[in-house]
């Protein structure tokens, strides 16, 4: 699809503070109680060093746009659709609130694929999280781009079955209903303007969703705050990686679930029909 010789390696240096109002406002969102040592929990990195273009320099989709530039971290692919598609962490300290932070990002690789919806591009970056002089977080994060739906195509994802989730053979399950609400308020602490997160008759109408599509990071987080619930601890797991399998829409239950297999941690998301959402790994803290 093109040449990105020039874009591998690429690096950007974004910097923070984790302070303790972000702090309030995170475990608010999730109705949950703050941590009483005023460490981040897990997942809350994701709304530290965000994206801050300035509004005119939005997409039409709400994402920065893209340029030739070197400041331009990604090319400017010629594919109009973004979903972040899998991530995997390494937690290796807290964050305590109040931390100075930054974050190093670089760009890994860039790949052409074919897939069944027509061509992609797997784009893979790199992060590196330090709290002050520390290492606390080291990371992959996936992204896929891709073409709009064809005109006439059939909303994603399909409409609620009559199956159910079955809960059986999964150590802990929880359901949450992601409202509208809780997707604006995720938006807000990640600055994320995508609009198939606010925006329903765009996400409907131009990208061809269902409803307001619920934000991967949002539910990864979900999941590790079951495993938070699950192990009683706030620092609960090493590592956690990820995969987006199918979207999820606001105002439908997600059933969060957990196993223990072979010393790992297996989770998923599915929908109340039994469809699944994402399914996780993890490694429990030692």
């Amino acid at each position: 699809m093109g040449d990105y010789t020039a874009w591998i390696g690429r690096e950007e240096v974004r910097r923070d503070w984790l302070t303790p109002s972000l702090l309030t406002r995170w475990c608010a969102a999730l109705d949950r109680a703050e941590p009483s040592d005023q460490t981040a929990p897990q997942g809350l990195h994701w709304c530290l060093c965000t994206p801050d273009a300035p509004t005119a320099a939005l997409g039409p989709d709400g994402h920065p746009k893209r340029d030739e530039s070197p400041a331009s971290l990604l090319p400017p692919l010629p594919l109009e659709r973004r979903m972040w598609a899998a991530g995997a962490a390494e937690f290796l300290a807290p964050i305590p609130a109040g931390a100075t932070i930054e974050r190093r990002t670089r760009v890994l690789s860039l790949t052409d694929k074919q897939g069944g919806t027509g061509p992609l591009v797997f784009a893979e970056l790199a992060h590196e999280t330090f709290a002050g002089e520390a290492l606390v977080i080291r990371e992959t994060q996936t992204l896929v781009y891709r073409d709009a739906p064809p005109p006439g195509s059939p909303p994603a994802p399909p409409p609620p079955g009559e199956g159910r989730f079955d809960p059986s053979g999964w150590d802990a399950t929880r359901e949450v209903l992601p409202t509208p609400a809780l997707l604006f308020r995720y938006s807000a602490l990640t600055f994320n303007t995508h609009r198939i997160h606010y925006d329903h008759p765009y996400a409907t109408g131009i990208e061809g969703y269902r409803g307001l599509v619920v934000h991967g990071p949002l539910i990864a987080t979900l999941l590790l705050d079951l495993a938070r619930r699950t192990l009683e601890s706030e620092t609960a797991l090493a590592k956690f990686s990820f995969r987006a399998v199918s979207p999820a829409v606001a105002n439908e239950p997600l059933h969060l679930a957990l196993k223990h297999e072979d010393g790992a941690l297996i989770m998923a998301a599915h929908a109340a029909d039994g469809r699944q959402v994402m399914a996780a790994k993890a490694a429990p803290a030692a």
